[in-house]
C-alpha cells in the first residue's frame, strides 16, 4: 500500500531525505523513528503529495505521488505534527466542512463524525469553539478529520501527542482496529514504548537515512543479540554455573540467579533444567529478559555514530 524507492529531498543543498526505500503492506502498522531533524515529518510530506521528491519515486495505495497527487490525497488520511485549526469554528461545523471537502454522500456528512466524535470522547464537544479545546482534544479533533473519509492508508505524525494517558490508549486501540480492518498505517513517533506494542515493522531514520529497518524481533537479534535468559532457584547455585558454561553463555550471575545467552532457547532450555534438576537443585523461575525497543535504538543510533565518526576521522 506504501512503497517509497530512492526517495530523495534536497532543500536548496541540505538533503533532507537521502535516498529511503521501504514498502508497508496493506493492513500492517509501519513506524518510523528517529530525532528531531531526521527527515521524518518530510518523508510523510512526500508520501502525501505536498512535497515534490527531488529524485526517487513513492505509491501510495497504488498512486503515483507526483504524477496522481490528487487520488493520493483522496486515499490517505493526514495527522500532522501542526494540525491547522480553525478555532472559531464549531465541531460539527469544523467536521462538515471537511465532509463536504471529501465529498462525502449526504448520508453520511452527519452520521460519520458522529460516530468518530463518540469514540474518541468528543460527543459533548460537538459545539463548542475549537479554541477552547484542550491540547488533547484536538489532537483528537485531528485524527477524527483524517478518518472522515474512511482512507485506506493514514499517515500519522506523533497521533498520541499531548494526551492523558487514557486518551492514548484510545488511540492505540483505534490504530490497532484500523490494522484488523486491513487499513495501512505509518506514524512516526518519539513514544518508543507505543512504537514496540504498535508497529509490525520498524525504520530508524538519521540525518535522512535509514539506517535500520526490521520487526522488533529482528532489530533486537541484530543490535542487542541472542535472547537472554534468567534462571531463579531455591538455592544457592553450588558450582552449577561452571556445569553450565559449556552448554550456554553466562553473562550474568547471583548467588542464587543467573542469566545466559543463547541462539536457540526451545533446545537450549530443556538441557539446562534437566543438568539443574539432575544436580538436585529446585527451579523457582526461567525466563526471557525483556528487551526494549528504547535499548534497541540507543544501539541503533550509537553504532551509527561510531560509523560516522570513523568515516571522518
Amino acid at each position: 500500500m506504501i512503497e517509497a524507492h530512492e526517495l530523495t529531498k534536497d532543500f536548496k543543498g541540505f538533503r533532507a531525505v537521502d535516498h529511503i526505500s521501504f514498502a508497508v503492506k496493506q493492513g500492517t502498522i509501519f513506524a518510523i523513528l528517529g530525532p528531531n531533524g531526521a527527515g521524518k515529518t518530510t518523508t510523510v510530506r512526500m508520501l502525501t503529495s505536498i512535497l515534490k521528491p527531488s529524485a526517487g519515486w513513492a505509491r501510495v495505495a497504488g498512486y503515483d505521488v507526483v504524477k496522481q497527487p490528487t487520488a493520493v490525497r483522496r486515499s490517505v488520511g493526514v495527522l500532522t505534527e501542526q494540525h491547522g485549526l480553525y478555532e472559531r469554528m464549531r465541531g460539527m461545523e469544523y467536521l462538515d466542512f471537511f465532509t463536504r471537502i471529501y465529498r462525502l454522500p449526504p448520508e453520511l456528512r452527519t452520521r460519520r463524525p458522529l460516530e468518530l466524535m463518540e469514540r474518541f470522547g468528543l460527543g459533548d464537544a460537538l459545539e463548542k469553539r475549537l479554541g477552547e479545546y484542550s491540547k488533547g482534544m484536538k489532537q483528537k479533533l485531528a485524527l477524527v478529520r483524517a478518518m472522515l473519509h474512511d482512507p485506506p492508508v493514514l499517515l500519522l505524525d506523533e497521533p498520541t501527542s499531548a494526551m492523558d494517558p487514557q486518551s492514548a490508549k484510545l488511540v492505540r486501540d483505534t490504530i490497532k482496529e484500523l490494522r484488523r480492518a486491513e487499513r495501512t498505517v505509518a506514524i512516526t513517533t518519539h513514544n518508543l514504548t507505543e512504537a514496540q506494542e504498535l508497529a509490525d515493522r520498524i525504520a530508524v531514520i538519521r540525518q535522512g537515512r535509514i539506517i535500520a529497518m526490521g520487526t522488533f524481533e529482528e532489530l533486537s537479534r541484530r543490535f542487542v543479540g541472542e535472547p537472554i535468559m534468567e534462571l531463579r532457584l531455591t538455592q544457592h547455585l553450588n558450582g552449577a554455573a561452571e556445569e553450565l558454561r559449556g552448554m550456554v553463555q553466562i553473562v550474568a550471575q547471583g548467588e542464587d540467579w543467573l542469566r545466559y545467552r543463547t541462539s536457540a532457547p526451545q533446545r537450549t532450555n530443556p538441557q539446562v533444567i534437566r543438568k539443574l534438576t539432575g544436580a538436585g537443585l529446585e527451579i523457582v523461575t526461567l525466563s526471557e529478559v525483556s528487551q526494549t525497543l528504547e535499548d534497541i535504538y540507543l544501539q541503533i543510533v550509537a553504532e551509527d555514530e561510531g560509523a560516522h565518526m570513523e568515516e571522518h576521522a
